[in-house]
């Protein structure tokens, strides 16, 4: 790497020259190794210890007047990644950090890099401004920054034809020849749509929409559960980025009638790749393209980390904790259902238990457990795995779904018989699972002697907290809300969303929120006497059950979650 002159005879130099930091030899050595080495001049004053990095750092603040911020504070994904160009970054010590408007604010630890700040203001026509930073914190940056996955941040702009190749289907490469020809005209669409996904997983989006109608094209990522739009490229452009998409995923091309499913792998160094599952929809504009990215290595297995009350949390371990029995988990899609099995399941997965799974699909991988990939067409389904684990001399089974009463019937036998068994339900409320299992055709008796538990749940998404408000709501209206007066005594503080450079819109990252049923006396005896599900959530609540909108008011008091987000998730 060549520092370029302008760099080590900076500004920097003649300011230290006229200082009393340094000797006249101790900064004409330093000089020197930093032309011998390619390095610029506070790395080197730095790494020979002739000053340490607060030192240089306070001379700068004083001598130049520009404000010193802690780099600690800033993470690399805040600046879109086609700013974050290795080249400029490696040539001038310097890391784009922060973009406001047209301004894009460059992180150095020598302010008289004019240099630095004309190359990134010309390479991508913006003002750049410099943020005074400490060496060494600039340093680590960098090597994050260079290591690539660590960080989570790739090189978008200068992408190697070798990270392109990366992208595989069941670690078989994808044709260069991929019917869309080797023309320069559609090396920018393959280009454009690995950039696409590559900013998705950098963003910790669950979803990518390719979508066509009449009159334009929006490409959407859903984050945080909420879709956002990224970029809107010309509509005439559709049929080539469904075409690209569906040959990455070795979909039929030809066909554009029927919808198709796929898959692909998103590898993004050496060491991590992504699966991204694909769906093909004919719409009236053209086909749409919907990918889920199934990153096992972002789920949060800590059951510490997922948002359960004590309580709520003891209720579950003591339910893992049985030889047998039945714990199912209730929400509609991408509330967290899986996420919630698989934390049981790593605190079950021991040497001395057999566990077997059946999913459709498979989204966390955990070695020690036999999973299962369901496959309907070649006749593998719930039903079908159930009773093949049943013959494994199973310990722990775990089922993606019961959706129809063969496979209720085989779980109920299952947990019957000496076995545990989790498994997931579309439905809205804890009690409102007993009665679905009820109105599926499974006798009463059955359901009141296998279930043990019942966590119903939703996703909601934690405030920002480096931009959140506080916000202020008379005591009337709390007790509208349904702040009990417990929760008022022990202090309700309301904050609401703004939205800044490190988050959406205010939001950053989600927490569960739970019901948590835990099967009683009291409840069996109403099963069995056929009551509703009012009657059980009615129950259930006074045997101290907290129902979902009370478990999302204690967050929104413990200034985790806003009212606005309580409202969206629990109505």
């Amino acid at each position: 790497m060549t520092m370029p002159i302008n760099t080590i005879r900076s500004g920097l130099a003649r300011s230290l020259a006229a200082s009393s930091l340094l000797l006249t030899d101790e900064l004409d050595q330093a000089l020197a190794l930093a032309r011998q080495e390619g390095k610029p001049l506070s790395t080197v004053l730095v790494e020979q210890r002739l000053l340490s990095s607060a030192e240089l750092a306070r001379f700068c603040e004083q001598e130049y007047g520009l404000p010193l911020i802690d780099l600690n504070d800033f993470e690399l994904d805040q600046v879109p990644p086609q700013y974050l160009g290795m080249d400029l970054i490696e040539r001038h010590h310097v890391i784009p950090i922060y973009l406001q408007g047209k301004v894009l604010y460059l992180a150095m630890s020598d302010p008289t890099n004019v240099a630095a700040l004309e190359d990134f203001s010309f390479r991508f026509n913006l003002v750049t401004d410099a943020l005074l930073v400490e060496e060494d914190k600039l340093q680590q940056m960098l090597v994050r920054l260079q290591q690539g996955g660590s960080s989570g941040v790739l090189d978008l702009e200068h992408i190697e034809d070798s990270d392109i190749a990366g992208l595989v289907l069941d670690d078989s490469p994808v044709e260069q020849d991929d019917g869309l020809g080797r023309a320069d005209e559609d090396a920018p669409i393959v280009r454009y749509i690995n950039k696409i996904m590559l900013d998705a997983v950098r963003k910790e989006a669950s979803d990518l929409h390719f979508e066509p109608y009449e009159r334009f094209y929006r490409i959407r990522f859903r984050i945080d559960g909420m879709l956002h739009e990224v970029a809107s490229p010309p509509v005439g452009l559709a049929a080539r980025f469904a075409a690209r998409l569906k040959v990455m995923a070795r979909l039929d091309i030809a066909e554009r009638r029927l919808p198709q499913d796929g898959r692909l792998k998103l590898r993004l160094t050496r060491n991590k790749s992504v699966d991204m599952r694909v769906n093909s929809l004919p719409t009236q504009w053209g086909e749409k393209i919907v990918i889920r990215i199934l990153d096992s290595s972002g789920a949060r297995l800590n059951i510490d980390q997922l948002g359960y009350d004590e309580r709520q949390k003891q209720l579950y371990l003591s339910a893992l904790r049985k030889p047998q029995g039945m714990i199912l988990v209730t929400g509609p899609t991408g509330s967290g259902k899986t996420v919630s099995l698989y934390t049981g399941l790593s605190i079950l997965n021991t040497v001395t238990a057999n566990i077997s799974t059946a999913e459709d699909p498979i989204e966390i991988n955990l070695p020690g457990i036999n999973q299962v990939q369901i496959n309907p067409k070649a006749g593998l389904t719930f039903a079908h795995a159930l009773r093949a684990f049943l013959r494994q001399d199973p310990d722990i089974i775990m089922v993606g779904e019961i959706r129809d009463l063969e496979t209720a019937e085989i779980a109920v036998k299952a947990a019957q018989t000496g076995h545990l068994v989790l498994s997931t339900l579309h439905t809205n409320s804890a009690a409102e699972t007993l009665t679905r299992l009820g109105n599926m055709g499974l006798p009463a008796y059955n359901i009141a002697s296998s279930v043990s538990l019942i966590m119903a749940q939703r996703l909601a998404r934690k405030l920002c907290p480096h931009c959140k408000v506080p916000e202020q709501v008379p005591e009337e209206q709390l007790r509208a809300l349904g702040f009990t007066a417990g929760q008022q005594a022990q202090g309700v503080s309301l904050y609401r969303a703004v939205g800044c450079n490190r988050c959406t819109g205010g939001y950053k990252g989600r927490i569960g929120i739970y019901e948590v049923l835990p099967m009683s006396e009291k409840l069996a005896h109403l099963i069995m006497e056929g009551a509703n599900s009012l009657t059980l959530a009615k129950a259930a609540e006074e045997d101290g059950m907290v129902s979902l909108h009370g478990s999302a008011l204690e967050k929104a008091r413990l200034g985790i979650i806003s009212l606005a987000e309580v409202n969206r998730i629990s109505g």
